[in-house]
């Protein structure tokens, strides 16, 4: 059984592009992928509908925090890209409280998609968030 200290907290994900690091955050949605069903039904077989996998899907996934000091190295990220796109290779680390790394995903051909800043209100107490969604070619293994 695993201790406190060897479960994945949701509270800490690090994020590199290309070695560079943008910060940590608070959460992560969208680490998926699937193959894209292509259904086929044989003539003169009423009781079968074939379900062919025809490729592989993945989603965009979207990176949550607190706006911070860090927050400035994902306008570096989207001006940069504004001369011209490089697709990336991304490192995403789920990471405990106490900073120990539970689990790393590497993303191949990732461009960010959108940056969405705060809604300000002088009327709110919520903190300033932002959010990165960023869209990559898969995974990297080994």
């Amino acid at each position: 059984m695993a201790g406190p200290d060897e479960e994945a907290v949701a509270v800490n994900f690090t994020v590199k592009i290309d070695g560079e690091s943008l910060g940590a955050f608070t959460s992560c949605d969208g680490l998926s992928c699937e193959f894209v069903m292509e259904t086929r039904e044989e003539g003169g077989n009423n009781g079968v509908i074939w379900q062919l996998p025809t490729r592989l899907k993945y989603s965009n996934v979207k990176l949550s925090r607190v706006v911070a000091k860090d927050s400035k190295t994902i306008m570096s990220w989207f001006a940069g890209m504004a001369k011209g796109i490089k697709r990336t290779t991304a490192t995403i680390q789920a990471r405990t409280l106490q900073g120990t790394v539970i689990a790393e995903w590497h993303l191949v051909d990732v461009i960010p998609v959108r940056w969405t800043g705060p809604q300000m209100s002088a009327d709110s107490t919520k903190p300033a968030t932002e959010t990165l969604e960023i869209a990559h070619h898969g995974f990297l293994t080994g």
